[in-house]
């Protein structure tokens, strides 16, 4: 070997030295001090934890959620990206139902509200979709059900006149500490819940969507993370998403498309009808914002893969709103 190559190695070799000794300073010397507190990026703050420890009963409600989700956001301005059209919201009584409702009507839309049995709770979204000057039909019953899911197209479609958009919200999710303990009861109801449902609505629905119709389904972070107590709910979230990209395909030549939100933790009644309240009380700490969403900041994704003004040219795309990546 040429003694100046021998020579440049050896510079190489010390250099790389140096800049360990760098680093291992760095490490042996005391950290500095973090600063405290959830990352706030939004028009306002939001709740970060502790929160209040609280447990409810399925399927929860939002009214007695503490503290309040926080749907309507209020520095949203709407510009026309939906007017004009009709859209179905399945589990859109509370939670990112509820936000993505009340952005549907400030966009233009009127609204079709599918939910189990919350019937409280669907009164208030139909007020906030009412104040933004739109119609909102309520419309309780079990996704699970193929008839159900039909009917309700069919009184969509006699009742507003069109359907352009299908959001498929509706979830059900109860975690499980052991999985010998996950019963073919338990796995049943997430299946048709979180499977079914997606398939049956959306198979009524684009029988009733013509070009520029959009579907968009509510998948998960535990999807594309996996969640050790959630198997259930965490695989029929990766089956929606790969339903999402197979409809897809499937329905570009008829000018519809099929995108899906994969939101992280969300602060909404789901989880404490889920989880114990010490859980309740720690939700979304673990992310890299130190907080869950607010079902506000979720919902503007929802407006952008339906609006043809914004994602005309997205089908078949999931889209991860998880608070940062190496969290949910």
């Amino acid at each position: 070997m040429p003694t100046d190559s021998r020579e440049r190695a050896e510079q190489t070799a010390k250099e790389q030295r140096e800049i360990q000794q760098q680093i291992d300073r760095i490490e042996d010397s005391p950290p500095p001090e973090k600063a405290g507190g959830a990352m706030q990026a939004g028009a306002r703050p939001y709740p970060a934890p502790p929160f209040p420890k609280q447990h409810q009963w399925k399927p929860g409600e939002e009214a007695l959620l503490s503290p309040a989700p926080m749907y309507d956001a209020p520095y949203y301005k709407g510009s026309d990206k939906l007017k004009g059209m009709v859209a179905i919201i399945t589990g859109g009584d509370s939670g990112i139902g509820r936000a993505v409702a009340t952005l549907y009507a400030r966009e233009g839309a009127d609204l079709a509200l599918v939910y189990l049995n919350e019937h409280d709770d669907a009164a208030v979204t139909r007020e906030a979709v009412e104040r933004e000057g739109r119609r909102c039909l309520l419309i309780p019953g079990d996704v699970g059900n193929r008839q159900f899911c039909r009917e309700a197209v069919a009184c969509v479609v006699k009742e507003l006149s069109r359907l352009d958009i299908l959001v498929n919200n509706a979830a059900f999710q109860l975690h499980t500490p052991r999985f010998e303990d996950l019963t073919e009861e338990h796995f049943d109801r997430t299946l048709k819940t979180n499977l079914y449902g997606y398939f049956h609505m959306a198979q009524a629905a684009v029988e009733q969507m013509t070009d520029g119709g959009a579907i968009v389904n509510n998948g998960s972070v535990t999807a594309l993370q996996g969640s050790k107590e959630l198997l259930d709910y965490a695989m029929t979230k990766g089956g929606i998403h790969a339903f999402t990209r197979s409809l897809a395909s499937h329905l570009v030549e008829r000018g519809i498309r099929v995108n899906a939100v994969a939101p992280g933790p969300v602060w909404t009644p789901l989880n404490p009808a889920d989880r114990s309240a010490e859980d309740v009380s720690r939700f979304g700490a673990h992310t890299p914002m130190k907080r869950p969403a607010q079902p506000e900041e979720i919902a503007p994704a929802f407006v952008f893969l339906a609006s043809s003004h914004c994602s005309s040219y997205i089908t078949g795309e999931i889209l991860p709103v998880i608070g940062g990546y190496g969290g949910g």
